[in-house]
Formats: C-alpha cells, structure tokens, sequence
C-alpha cells in the first residue's frame, strides 16, 4: 500500500555527522529540538512534543486522564487506538461512524455516557477530520476531555487551523510509513500547559531534573538518529505533498467511481492526501481485485480491518457500519514513487474486475 519515502543518503549522513560531532544521540538533543521548532512553525502551532512513536502519547494520555475509567472510542481506526486504552486499564466503549466521512458518530455519543465515563477518543480517519464541533459540545456539556488519535493528520487544517489545535489533546504518528515521518516517531500536541507539564515528564520516566521525580513515567523519548530522519525528510515536504495529490486525482479521473465510493471530506477541510481508500460493494468483490493486484506483485490493503469492536480482548459492541465497511475497504497503493503507469493498471484492473 506505502513505500517509505528515503531522502537522499548524503542528506541524512549529514544530519547524523552532526549527532556524532557533538556525541549526543538521545535526551533532547540539537536534532531533536530543531525539528520541534521546524514542525512548529509548519504546523502553525507552538505546542508539540516528540516522541519515539505515535502510540506511546496515547498511552500516556490514556495513563493520566483514564484513570481507569471508560472512554468512548471509535471502532475503525488503527488497533492503536484501542489498545492504548486496554493497556492503560481503561474500558472502550464504542460508538459507531458515520458512512461517508468514516469518523465516529456524534449522535450516538451521548447515549453511550455512564457515570465510569472519563473521556472520548475519536480518530481523524485517513486525516479526515471528525465532526469536532458537535464532540467537543458533548465534552464540554457532560465534563469530559477529548483527544483526537491524528496519526494520519500531519498537514490538516480544518477552518484554517492545525488539526492539532483541537480538542484536550491530539497526537500524530511520525511512522515510515506516513507522509511525514522519522522511521518510527510521533508527537502529543496539548495546548494545557498543567496537562503538557505531566505529559513531559511522564515521556522522560517521571524525572524532575537529575535526582528527583514529579511521578510514574516511561520511555518515550524519541533520539538524535530519529530526527536526524526527520530533519532530512522535512526539505522534501512539498514534493511529497504534491506528488500524493497528483497520484489521487489520477486515481479519481480513471476509476469508475460510480461502481465504486470514496471518503467524503468534511466541509473546510485542507487535506494531507495520506491515503485513497475506496469502498466496494461487497467483500467478494474486494477479495476479487485484491487477489487480481497480488497475482501482479501489487499489494493494497484492507486498512482499517477488522472493525475494532470486533478484538478478542474487547467485549463485543455491535457497531454495524464500522462493521460494514471495514468488511468493503481497501487503501489503494500511494506513495510518492509510484508511477503514473502503475495507477492506470491499478484501475483498470479495478475497473475490470467491478464490472464483471
């Protein structure tokens, strides 16, 4: 489905001279802060922290605001999303999504409120951003934090502004696999400066200077060699960027998109084009254009599968149409080597086998 984007050798090697130079590859290093500043500045916000990957902000997240709690999630997503809460002892509670923008339900949150209910943590779905109005009204009516798991939303900006800017919390994945990315890496964006005071320290073990402790924390720092990555892939954002739009309008202009549904952005969005997800009619016809694209050496994948609800160290939650397209979605191939040929016989193919 996604091919790491690699800047050119020399440009990192000389990234990665410089952590040698100084002999500092981890603890916040000179990378590791400019980077910090460089993603500011391009985002347009002035709260981030990096991190080693983009599941451990969940987590820690989930460890300082769950307290145990339940926490209204949604079922399609990445498994991240649920497993940070489980794993920090929480329990997800499901709401269904909604059919064209794949985001969580609004109107079905309140209903799933109980007196265990702690939070809500709703997914930016292939950086489509979720109905943030209508959440952050029912969090801010029945007292309850937000946090937006925005792996897939580098770049988004919904009515001008960062994704990031919304909600308690927000966090990003920095994953080779995404637009922007430092091997492995991630980011929690909070604008609470209290909160972004415990998040800090959690990420560094707990550690109040050299010899004391503000409380528990873990290893989330994210190194010089990361950045190092990031640094050299930042110079490259706008023909990255650029290219993922070319290949998605390509898509659009040769499949048959009437056989076929798409993701329907919501209004006032400025999208990152991180991925194409397409829907089909039936889980027949989606195994049938897979096992034609494999027999060519082409691997899309079905992204999100399965439906969440649906994990065997979750309690079952009916959410049918999570289920329902989870069983019919399939993330197209889209990185930024991919060749115009590759998405014309990608189509047709799809075109053909729909068709039929």
């Amino acid at each position: 489905m996604t091919k790491v984007f690699l800047p050119p050798m020399e440009e990192y090697t000389a990234q990665v001279q410089r952590a040698f130079d100084k002999a500092w590859l981890t603890n916040r290093g000179e990378l590791v802060l400019e980077l910090e500043l460089k993603l500011k500045e391009y985002l347009g916000i002035d709260h981030l922290l990096m991190m080693n990957n983009g599941t451990i902000p969940l987590q820690i997240l989930m460890r300082l605001l769950g307290n145990g709690g339940e926490v209204i999630t949604t079922p399609f997503s990445y498994v991240a999303t649920t497993a940070a809460i489980v794993w920090e002892g929480c329990d997800p509670v499901f709401v269904d999504i909604e059919p064209r923008t794949f985001t969580i339900n609004p109107n079905l949150i309140e209903a799933a409120i109980t007196s265990k209910t702690k939070g809500i943590l709703a997914t930016h779905v292939f950086g489509n951003p979720c109905d943030i109005e209508a959440i952050d009204a029912i969090a801010q009516k029945h007292g309850l934090w937000v946090v937006y798991d925005g792996a897939h939303a580098f770049g988004v900006k919904y009515k001008g502004k960062s994704l990031f800017e919304y909600g308690t919390a927000s966090t990003c994945s920095f994953h080779a696999t995404k637009l922007f990315h430092t091997g492995e890496g991630g980011a929690l964006f909070t604008k609470n400066q209290e909160l972004q005071h415990k998040i800090f320290y959690s990420h560094n073990f707990g550690h109040n200077g050299p010899d004391g402790f503000y409380g528990l924390g873990i290893n989330g720092k994210i190194s010089e060699l990361q950045a190092a990555m990031g640094l050299s892939v930042f110079n490259h954002l706008e023909l990255i960027l650029g290219r993922r739009r070319e290949i998605i309008d390509r898509y659009i202009s040769r499949l048959n998109v009437d056989k076929l549904k798409i993701m329907e952005l919501r209004v006032d969005t400025e999208w990152n084009y991180s991925y194409f997800p397409v829907l089909f009619n039936s889980e027949q016809e989606l195994l049938k254009v897979t096992r034609c694209l494999n027999d060519l050496s082409i691997y899309p994948r079905r992204y999100f599968y399965p439906s969440l609800n649906s994990l065997p160290y979750v309690e079952y939650q009916k959410c049918q149409v999570s289920e329902f397209i989870s069983e019919r979605i399939m993330c197209l191939p889209l990185f930024y080597e991919l060749k115009d040929y590759h998405i014309d016989l990608i189509a047709a193919i799809i075109n053909r086998e729909i068709n039929n």
